[in-house]
């Protein structure tokens, strides 16, 4: 580890932990004021933040990335759009600070509240991800929490351009500068330092590829929030409407490939698959130039279709593809389609298309996973779907939070108590 690098991120801790005494006691109002004005300077910033974007995509690291990543690292007016109307959405919900979640009065005659507080220090590590600067920042700004945020060097500029106007959103509304930090480095040894600082910063959050998850949770002495991947699924009942249920994958698969809701394998109920899976295999080629990697059953009602396909290797049903790539199985059964998906899937989104409501109801009691649909695409497993506002993040852990996280997610709570003298005997 750099001698260097090692006490500038003590520092940037430190004064992240000192914001985040003053955001926990910061008004609702105070609060709101920041994130309207950040909003407003996204929408003023246009030119500069493309600008910025471009070098990103232009730099060898840039260029160097998958199509999926080199999506999610682009910038356009649409999506500069989109990210400041999420700011103004998470400013017109409600504040969770202070929230009474329940309230007792003991025998004794002391009375108990449990309330929502922040968690104070939350660290996010993320890719090629810029709106989740944006997201991250907005979410814990809102929620009383200090942010420190590391991104990746294919971002650097774009995240460099947003975190200014987020220091500049917060001078100008009177709240600490420090309450956000860009790590201003994207030396390695700088997340290695970020990891160990458990004394100062309460959660860790990463955002990325399945290497990346993996280094921050092997490393970090600091408790981790994360996924690992999306390996989503969509299961085509034998009471499935079937024109529904190719709307459903169409837009599971294909509306945006390289983001983690995205469906990667599709199970079809023997009972319509003769009828469904040409009509589908064809709707997805045609929507994406779809790759289908089945399994022998659908192999062999593709190939008496003439449709194109590739047969599926063991690898193939448990890969999060992040392209116009979807594994194929025939199943015998609901609780067949249940059982593979607990099996095979990431944990993160799977979604039954029925009209069955008790096989509905199994599939999503059965299913062990942070989000289940019914009739619906797996694509909306998302915060700012949810109502959320934005999301900090998809979490597929089972403590302390689960699915989107937005701003009761990035709380913890305390107990007030209230006597009149009382003493434990």
């Amino acid at each position: 580890m750099s001698a260097a690098i090692a006490p500038q991120i003590t520092a940037l801790a430190r004064r992240a932990r000192a914001a985040s005494f003053t955001l926990a006691v910061t008004s609702t109002t105070a609060k709101n004021a920041a994130l309207d004005k950040l909003a407003a300077l996204i929408d003023a910033s246009t030119f500069e933040l493309l600008e910025a974007n471009q070098r990103d995509l232009l730099s060898p690291e840039g260029q160097a990335l998958s199509p999926a990543a080199r999506d999610r690292l682009e910038l356009n007016e649409a999506r500069l759009r989109k990210l400041a109307d999420s700011v103004r959405a998470v400013a017109a919900l409600p504040d969770p600070v202070g929230e009474l979640l329940e309230e007792a009065t003991r025998p004794n005659g002391l009375v108990l509240r449990r309330v929502r507080v922040p968690i104070g220090v939350i660290g996010i590590v993320f890719e090629a991800r810029p709106n989740v600067t944006i997201d991250c920042a907005v979410l814990c700004l809102k929620s009383g929490n200090a942010a420190i945020l590391r991104g990746g060097k294919e971002c650097f500029h774009t995240n460099t351009a947003l975190a200014a106007l987020i220091t500049q959103a917060l001078h100008e509304s009177g709240l600490p500068g420090d309450a956000v930090q860009l790590i201003p480095t994207t030396d390695r040894a700088a997340l290695t330092a970020l990891l160990k600082l458990d004394t100062l910063i309460h959660c860790i959050i990463p955002r990325g590829g399945e290497g990346l998850i993996r280094f921050v949770a092997e490393n970090s002495t600091i408790p981790v929030i994360k996924h690992y991947k999306g390996v989503c699924f969509v299961y085509v009942d034998q009471a499935a409407d079937l024109a529904m249920a190719e709307k459903i994958i169409v837009n599971a698969k294909t509306s945006r490939p390289g983001v983690c809701n995205a469906a990667e394998q599709l199970l079809v109920h023997t009972a319509v698959a003769e009828k469904f899976l040409p009509a589908a295999a064809k709707a997805l080629i045609a929507a994406a130039r779809v790759e289908l990697r089945c399994d022998e059953r659908s192999a062999a009602i593709l190939t008496r279709e003439k449709i194109a396909h590739l047969p599926a290797g063991p690898a193939d049903y448990t890969a999060e593809f992040l392209a116009n790539i979807l594994a194929v199985r025939v199943v015998d059964s609901l609780d067949q389609a249940i059982a593979l998906i607990n099996r095979d899937s990431s944990g993160h989104t799977e979604s039954i298309v029925t009209a069955d409501e008790q096989a509905a109801a199994k599939f999503q009691a059965g299913v062990d996973s942070a989000a289940v649909m019914w009739n619906a695409s797996t694509r909306f497993n998302d915060g700012f779907e949810f109502g959320l506002g934005a999301e900090i993040g998809i979490s597929t852990d089972r403590l302390h939070a689960r699915g989107p996280m937005g701003l009761s997610e990035l709380c913890s709570y305390k107990w007030l108590v209230t006597g009149s003298g009382q003493v434990r005997t």
